[in-house]
């Protein structure tokens, strides 16, 4: 923990943190705006967005009224990131204010006067109880050099000639999966979807103003399409070769109102990527990337 109070978050927490940022940059509002709108304060904002500080359940409910988003899954979400924070998740135990077990370090045991024979054994014991101090030690410093993190852009700004470029937020967390571990999962909750982590592949708009969009996340070795303006019943299918297809659906009304995302696809080569739109009583339109877009 650092002297502000932050500390490195669970990955549960990042993932959050994750869905939060998604949401804020759909609202198009910088830091200082949230501030304005909310009961909460930018430099709060600041914290909650970069995953340095797990936000009151009630700024998650702001912030999904602010991006007309429902609250179910985000606050979900909350759930399982404040039963890590609290220590709940390990320890079994109902109370959310009951922090993590503190482990002392270990205690070096003072000198001894010994028989002859027996003083070997007491340094070997006085060495060993040496080494784990230091290595507990360099523990605590390597968590608080990864918590320091820096302070988070608020604004929205991108180069779009480099689409590698820094993230807006430095990530203090790692995503849910890797590679084939992505496989089938969903990029939102696995946090391969945050802003810095991912580049958009192809941005179209169908005949029946249907968008979508090949998203790829190079740290998390995957690709997926994000969809919106579905009309109900429309279909959008993610193909790559020697893979298996990634569909969506606008089954509802809300769906027609929400952004849809297929789960991902574990690839290298994002490149041979296809999306087809697929509208009820229409014709289908297919798109493939022809150039990397910039970041989002």
């Amino acid at each position: 923990m650092s002297g502000s109070g932050e500390r490195l978050v669970p990955a549960e927490c990042g993932r959050l943190a994750a869905g939060l940022r998604e949401l804020k940059d759909r609202t198009g509002l910088s830091l200082a705006a949230l501030g304005e709108r909310t009961p909460y304060s930018k430099s709060s904002w600041e914290r909650y967005l970069n995953g340095k500080k797990l936000p009151p359940r009630q700024a998650v409910d702001a912030l999904c009224r602010l991006a007309g988003e429902p609250a179910d899954r985000l606050l979900a979400l909350w759930e399982l990131a404040e039963q890590s924070w609290s220590g709940r998740a390990a320890a079994g135990e109902p109370s959310p204010q009951t922090p993590p077990p503190v482990v002392p370090p270990p205690v070096v045991p003072p000198p001894v006067v010994a028989e002859p024979e027996r003083r070997p054994f007491l340094v070997r014991r006085v060495l060993l109880s040496a080494a784990v101090a230091v290595l507990v030690v360099a523990g605590v410093v390597a968590a608080l050099v990864l918590a320091s993190g820096g302070s988070g852009a608020g604004g929205r700004d991108r180069d779009p000639a480099n689409p590698i470029a820094a993230a807006s937020y430095p990530q203090s967390y790692e995503p849910g999966c890797r590679g084939t571990e992505c496989e089938g999962a969903d990029p939102t909750q696995m946090g391969c979807g945050a802003q810095g982590m991912l580049v958009t592949l192809l941005q179209r708009r169908a005949a029946g103003g249907q968008r979508v969009e090949i998203r790829y996340s190079e740290k998390c070795g995957a690709v997926w399409v994000r969809s919106m303006n579905l009309r109900l019943g429309d279909h959008v299918v993610l193909t790559l070769p020697g893979a298996d297809a990634k569909e969506l659906k606008a089954a509802s009304q809300r769906d027609t109102e929400l952004y849809l995302s297929t789960a991902m696809t574990a690839t290298k080569d994002p490149e041979k990527a296809r999306v087809c739109v697929l509208p009820a009583g229409g014709s289908p339109e297919c798109f493939v990337p022809q150039s990397p877009a910039p970041r989002v």
